[in-house]
């Protein structure tokens, strides 16, 4: 009879408690991992960014913006910058242009749509190095191998400094135009089919409906997809280290690909934190500016 009573009187003060406590409080374990685990990281990094830290032991010293003036007079790493610049253009357009392709392709009524959707979208599971190692073997510079033996041509497209950059474009465009392949579709079926009758009724033709209809309504679609494109873009690492390592000569090197060795090839902690800080900071900026400008977009469609 005791023991009955308790379970009531416990079940109260519990009642009590949940009311009493503030909701921050149910978040606070989460919230501290989170700050151990991503906040301290974070800010000791920046931190970093204005010593002389090699990386290893505790030695350093605050050099304030020292390391931030070599970046501006270290022709690799400027030069790196434009070589991040034309990959992310060259990703963001081909990728989301194949995809948006594919995506009306698959969303069409085939009998073999669903099988379609999956190999279109199988290489976006594939790790990127794994990927990078395929596709040096299809980049076989050899003229009886890989794409030069099917298109019968001698390019050294991983070899070449003038094609180099652009064949490590077309890696990451075929493993990842199935990602935003999937992101549109999303898209295209949220469009009412009642539109499209409308239209079809109205005298409007194929191309008539996709840019009056279906383009609008794919605002959000586009958004996503340019955003994770481009942020995807400025800071690829796996597929150029593993494909080429930033080679030949500087042809592909990035700002990713020389913070790395900046780091862990020459021991320059410090200096690698400050393009690392750099990047971020750029990445952020330029994803606010597409929010901006794409979410009105979105209002305006």
């Amino acid at each position: 009879m005791t023991a009955g009573r308790s379970r009531p009187a416990h079940a109260a003060r519990r009642r009590r408690f949940d009311a009493a406590a503030p909701s921050w409080l149910f978040a606070a374990p989460a919230l501290a991992v989170y700050a151990l685990i991503v906040l301290y990281p974070a800010i000791s990094g920046v931190v970093y960014a204005f010593t002389d830290w090699s990386g290893i032991g505790r030695d350093m010293s605050f050099v304030g913006l020292a390391n931030f003036r070599t970046l501006l007079d270290d022709e690799q790493a400027m030069g790196s910058i434009g070589n991040t610049l034309l990959l992310t253009v060259a990703i963001v357009v081909v990728q989301n242009g194949v995809g948006l392709l594919l995506a009306l392709g698959v969303h069409a009524k085939l009998k073999s749509r669903a099988l379609l959707r999956v190999v279109f979208f199988a290489p976006v599971v594939v790790s990127p190095v794994m990927v990078a190692f395929l596709w040096k073997y299809i980049y076989n510079p050899d003229p009886a191998a890989g794409l030069n033996g099917l298109l019968g041509l001698e390019v050294d497209w991983l070899g070449d400094p003038s094609v180099a950059l652009w064949s490590i474009a077309g890696m990451v465009v075929w493993q990842y135009a199935g990602y935003s392949m999937v992101i549109f579709l999303a898209g295209l079926e949220g469009v009412p089919r009642e539109l499209h009758e409308a239209a079809m009724i109205d005298g409007a033709g194929t191309w008539q409906r996709f840019r009056y209809v279906t383009w609008p309504l794919l605002a959000p679609a586009v958004t996503i997809n340019l955003m994770l494109s481009t942020i995807g873009g400025l800071k690829l690492f796996d597929q150029i280290f593993a494909a080429t390592n930033g080679g030949p000569g500087y042809a592909t090197e990035t700002l990713s690909t020389v913070l790395y060795k900046q780091a862990f090839v020459f021991g320059k902690f410090g200096y690698s934190t400050a393009i690392a800080l750099v990047l971020a900071l750029f990445v952020a900026a330029v994803s606010l500016i597409q929010v901006y400008y794409l979410r009105g977009r979105e209002v305006t469609a």
